[in-house]
Parts: C-alpha cells; sequence; structure tokens
C-alpha cells in the first residue's frame, strides 16, 4: 500500500514576483508504507522544500500530495519531521519534550509520562529523562527528537539531513540505530541527505532529484541484503553508481551558480 503519493507537484517561491523561482517542478513518486526512500540531489535543487511539502509546513504551488488517501493539507503528527539541527526546547527535562505533544492532545499528566519513558526507552535515553538537551550530546538530542516524533504516533518520519551536524563516528552509530529502530516498526522514513553513502547504508530506494529546479532524475534500489558492508564490492558499486548519476547535475548547479554569481558581480 502507498503511503506517500505526490502527483506533479510544483512549487514556485515568490510566485508573480520577478525574483519568482521555480524549486521543484512536476514531481511524482509513491513511497510504500513501511519503505526507507533517501532523496538526493545537488544543492538548492529542493529537496527540503520537497520534505517540507509532505510535512505539510509548505503548500505546493501545483500538483497534489496525500497519505495513504488522505490529501496533505498541513501538519499533522502521523508525520513527524526531524530536522538537522535538533529542535528540544531548552527549559523542558528530555521526559516533558518527548510528552510535550501529548499535552496538546488533551492527554493526562500520567499518560503523558507513561508513554513518553516507553518511547525514551526505545530509543535508549530512558536514564536520561530528567536531564535538560543542553545536557546531552547532538546524537542523543536527535535520539530524543525522534522519540518525541514516535510518541506522537508519527507513521511517517521525514528527516532532513538529521545527522549532517555529528562527527563521522556519531553519525555512523546513529545510522545504525535508526536502522534498529525503523526495521520491524512499520514505520515509513523519508531522508533527505548529501550523503552518498548514508543513502547507500540507509535506502529501500533512492530518488535523485536534478539541479535547480528539482526534478525526478531516477529512482533507484538498493538491491543489499542488510546489514550492509561499507567496505564490500556491493556498496561500492551502488555508491559509483549514484555518483555517475548525479555528476552530471552537480556540475551543471555548479556552472549556474558561477553564472548567476559572475551577474551579480556586474550589475
Amino acid at each position: 500500500m502507498d503511503e506517500i503519493i505526490c502527483q506533479q507537484v510544483s512549487k514556485v517561491w515568490n510566485q508573480g514576483r520577478s525574483d519568482a523561482n521555480l524549486a521543484i517542478d512536476q514531481v511524482s513518486f509513491t513511497v510504500k508504507r513501511g519503505e526507507f526512500l533517501v532523496i538526493i540531489g545537488p544543492s538548492g535543487c529542493g529537496k527540503s522544500t520537497l520534505l517540507s511539502m509532505i510535512a505539510g509546513l509548505e503548500v505546493p504551488t501545483a500538483g497534489a500530495l496525500f497519505h495513504r488517501d488522505r490529501p496533505i493539507q498541513g501538519p499533522a503528527p502521523e508525520r513527524g519531521m526531524i530536522f538537522q539541527q535538533p529542535s528540544l526546547f531548552p527549559w523542558l527535562s528530555v521526559l516533558d519534550n518527548v510528552a510535550f505533544g501529548l499535552s496538546l492532545q488533551g492527554l493526562g499528566k500520567g499518560e503523558r509520562q507513561e508513554r513518553a519513558r516507553h518511547y525514551l526507552q526505545q530509543v535508549g535515553l530512558l536514564k536520561s529523562a530528567h536531564r535538560y538537551p543542553h545536557q546531552l550530546s547532538g546524537g542523543m538530542q536527535q535520539r530524543a527528537c525522534i522519540a518525541r516524533a514516535l510518541c506522537l504516533g508519527t507513521e511517517v518520519l521525514l528527516m532532513d539531513e538529521p545527522f549532517a551536524a555529528l562527527d563521522v563516528q556519531t553519525r555512523q552509530q546513529m545510522q545504525t540505530f535508526l536502522l534498529e529502530l525503523w526495521q520491524g516498526s512499520g514505520t515509513t522514513v523519508v531522508f533527505v541527505t548529501h550523503h552518498i553513502d548514508e543513502a547507500v547504508y540507509l535506502a529501500d530506494r533512492v530518488l535523485i532529484l536534478t539541479a535547480n529546479p528539482g526534478r525526478v532524475l531516477e529512482i533507484l534500489p538498493v538491491q543489499m541484503a542488510r546489514p550492509r558492508d561499507l567496505m564490500g564490492k556491493d556498496f561500492d558499486d551502488h555508491r559509483n553508481l549514484f555518483i555517475h548519476h548525479l555528476r552530471s547535475e552537480v556540475l551543471r548547479a555548479f556552472e549556474e551558480q558561477e553564472l548567476a554569481e559572475m551577474l551579480d558581480t556586474r550589475i
């Protein structure tokens, strides 16, 4: 069954103005329930914009988005967004951060905290329940954000380069942690990254966007058993395949950026 359906979606920033910019152009794809889809593409191709539209944080200029059979018309707890920088309230404990959304749903304190503790245990943070965000590492803060999303009943986890700010070792640990949490959960993940190795390690399928405006270049399966060996030949073959598909688009994005900067200088 399709979890997310994207039909001919376009997004124009500053529509009707002289500085209007077509960020996403007629993008169509589906995400199966329980699938791990990774989106990659050159900088500025609209990856984050597309993810924000799936989250309901931005409205498409044209086309339609559906979560299962329901039109996406705004944010909803069943679609949880995880950003590059952890979005925790610094004045609340980890437990209260994870339980915060449940208070907006009218749940009592006892039930909120019980559910929050359950998901903190799932992400390995139960012992840190009464600490504050500044007392956690970056990886632990992102785990708390994931626990908060799951606590709200998230069916689709939307992740916008969530590990980009982490060091290499912590990033690898978080990738493995995320896969362990995802496998068997039934949760659907749509994950944006610039990092090709991360895409190969995590994805069931990889959606490649063209340089601005973002269009679907390819949607390719990662045909490797899990867990995946980062040092194996299969991994290298998949990495090289994605590099091959991306190379011309990255070059085009770079050349267009150089041209724009040159024109700005002349003006």
